[in-house]
């Protein structure tokens, strides 16, 4: 299992990439850095890890807590203001009173110290572990050419210009990230736990399994728990994006992150806060960078070569020219150091893991949890929507609409049989069954309880064998039946190896089910399909209704997974299958898909694991909402993407002929890459 670790002093884009090799040549098979939260996810060796870190970069310190972006703000001012002051009265004297003596230069020289001591901090530890081309080596190369050339006023306003732009930009990133987290604010400050005849205020940390707390009206739930006192409607938005109050009874479940809206609920707590369900979205949403996207993983290896090209070339401009053409050396020098500074590849390294955290954040917010930045891209490419049929298109609440009796047996033993074999079964099926038998089942009378998957259930009860299943199960056991295609959902039911009847069931499709097919093919997905276990009547009425493009029933497990296999035959590679199943029954068929979706998976330990996207409520419409986020931010990505490219290419062309001033450079560097970290957080509106 993987391990997060918190980085502090990683402050360039390239760090990312050096830690990352240096750990995979080391052999970790895994080892993925989000520069935007500044975490490190590892698998292997946690202080092997640790180790190559400090090596490679020995400037990064490890952190348990969470950084704090203002403190580090204002210790920048306290260097940004008065390095700025001097920096304006050097230029006033300079240039408005024509001075150019020892104490301007003296002005010029303090000012660009106090606001460029920490780029020569970080050049200088990184370029002792072989990282030349680390963007405050750049910059220190860059203003000091500056001074050596006389330009020392430029010099200093250039490193105070990219200092202030580092600046902001950083501020821009810590108030991207603190919008996202705003987006998952689901976490309750204080719990009220009952001690005896006291309300105690507790952190929700210090909760324990079988504590007894009372959630007042307005507050937010804080662990999971069962209500066993009082009944509330409470706001779920935060979980499921889904607005409209739910009714909590006594006897259900209670998820953290919940808001109570209206009565006084007493709640027994079932899981700690780190098992609870608020907890384990938190942490699928920060997880979910580790799992990086084709782009992504694309602009840090261009990265990795782009800088290192701009600056031979650079070599080659300050050299070149004034050979072949017998010009002077500081003209073409001074261009080459504007191309130093133009080279770092901020704008696209920071921009775009921010564009797709963003888009993993407001997904979250609408009860979509991607599980990685590489599956929300690959929602964009969906060609293939593959629905399982109960409680993902039809609501799974079945009840027993009729009893058919054969062989002298009557509707009341039927029912009764039916009901005590599946005394052990939570199949939707199996619970209209027994709730249709009305009395309590005495599970002690079934000796023995055999599942039979694809098939039905055998049970042993006194001295009768009781089977209850589809017409498969009929067939594989030999049973004389008089009955096969029976439109809608039937348990045949045999006694004693002689068959006895068959219950019809039927099931409610969801109301938003239609219009989320609809909104699929609109969106351009050549295929929604529906892979069932069910009979095909069901399944061929179910898809005509739907209006789905093909149907395959009676499916087994592993049916379902070649289904799929057989599909992706006729795909290309750049085309992308998407199964949505409950998650639990489907687990092989959900693994097996590009992309596997868990509906209805709200405190389902099973679904999470399973899943690579899950959908917190059960509303099939919320795929094309996914959809729809992962083109947004596929989108956001490319304009990104091409702006910082198109405006570096433009840059670099006007500075080689002369026509860029340093000042324009640093733009061309942090403005560039402040507008895209900007643009990147679009995505959240």
């Amino acid at each position: 299992m993987g391990k997060k670790l918190k980085l502090e002093g990683l402050d360039c884009a390239s760090c990312a990439y050096d830690i990352e090799g240096a750990l995979k040549k080391e052999g970790f098979e895994s080892a993925s850095i989000n520069i935007v939260t500044s975490e490190l996810y590892v698998e292997g060796d946690i202080e092997k890890a640790k180790e190559i870190v400090k090596r490679v970069r020995p400037e990064v310190k490890f952190s348990e807590k969470e950084e704090k972006p203002e403190e580090n703000e204002k210790q920048a001012l306290y260097f940004l203001v008065p390095s700025f002051a001097l920096f304006v009265i050097g230029i006033i004297l300079r240039y408005y009173y024509s001075l150019n003596n020892l104490f301007i230069f003296s002005l010029f020289t303090i000012s660009y110290i106090l606001v460029g001591w920490k780029v020569f901090k970080s050049a200088a530890i990184n370029s002792t572990h072989g990282n030349i081309f680390d963007e405050n080596f750049l910059i220190m190369v860059a203003t000091i050419g500056a001074f050596v050339i006389g330009e020392y006023p430029e010099a200093v306003g250039v490193m105070l210009f990219y200092t202030v732009g580092e600046f902001f930009q950083d501020l821009a990133v810590s108030n991207s990230k603190r919008s996202i987290k705003s987006l998952l604010a689901l976490k309750a400050e204080y719990a009220n736990l009952k001690k005896g005849d006291k309300i105690v205020k507790v952190k929700p940390e210090e909760l324990r399994v079988g504590d007894i707390i009372i959630i007042k009206p307005g507050e937010r739930v804080p662990v999971d728990g069962i209500i066993i006192e009082g009944s509330s409607n409470v706001d779920a938005s935060a979980l499921t994006g889904e607005s409209v109050p739910k009714r909590l009874h006594e006897g259900e479940e209670i998820f953290s992150g919940m808001v109570n809206l209206n009565n006084l609920l007493t709640v027994k707590v079932t899981k700690e806060l780190r098992e609870s369900t608020v907890s384990r979205i938190l942490e699928l949403v920060e997880n979910a960078s580790a799992r990086k996207a084709k782009t992504e993983k694309f602009i840090t290896k261009f990265a990795h070569y782009y800088t290192p090209a701009v600056v031979g070339l650079a070599a080659l401009v300050a050299i070149v020219p004034p050979i072949v053409l017998g010009e002077p050396f500081s003209s073409w020098v001074y261009r080459a150091l504007i191309l130093l500074v133009i080279s770092c590849p901020c704008a696209l390294v920071l921009s775009i893991p921010l564009g797709y955290f963003g888009g993993i954040g407001r997904a979250a917010k609408d009860g979509i949890l991607v599980k990685g930045a590489n599956f929300l891209d690959a929602l964009n490419d969906a060609t293939v929507v593959a629905f399982d049929k109960t409680g993902t298109l039809t609501k799974g609440v079945f009840k027993v609409m009729k009893i058919e009796k054969r062989n002298g047996f009557s509707e009341e033993e039927i029912i009764k049989f039916a009901a005590l074999a599946e005394g052990y079964s939570n199949h939707p099926i199996a619970n209209a069954i027994k709730e249709a038998y009305g009395k309590e089942i005495n599970e002690l009378e079934v000796d023995e309880y055999e599942e039979i998957p694809g098939h039905g259930i055998r049970a042993k009860i006194g001295s009768m064998e009781v089977m209850v299943g589809n017409d498969r199960l009929l067939h594989k056991f030999n049973i004389k039946h008089d009955t096969c295609r029976v439109t809608g959902t039937v348990a045949h039911v045999v006694v004693n190896g002689k068959y006895a009847g068959y219950i019809i069931i039927s099931d409610e499709i969801k109301e938003d089910a239609v219009e989320a097919v609809k909104e699929l093919k609109q969106l351009g997905v050549n295929k929604v399909i529906m892979l069932t276990g069910d009979s095909k009547d069901v399944a061929t009425e179910i898809g005509r209704h739907l209006g789905l493009d093909v149907t395959y029933a009676e499916l087994l497990p592993e049916d379902k997974v070649r289904v799929i296999e057989e599909l992706e035959k006729d795909m290309s590679h750049d085309e992308k299958v998407v199964f949505v199943g409950d998650g639990i029954n489907d687990a092989p068929v959900i693994a097996r898909a590009d992309v596997g979706v868990a509906m209805g998976a709200l405190g389902s330990d099973a679904a999470v694991e399973t899943a690579d996207i899950v959908i917190m409520d059960d509303k099939p419409s919320k795929l094309p909402r996914g959809i729809r986020i992962s083109r947004k931010t596929r989108w956001i990505v490319w304009e990104n993407i091409v702006f910082a490219l198109g405006v570096k290419l433009v840059f670099i062309s006007f500075g080689i002929v002369g026509e860029v001033s340093m000042w324009e450079a640093v733009f061309a560097d942090v403005g560039v890459a402040l507008i895209a970290v900007f643009n990147a957080m679009r995505i959240l509106r």
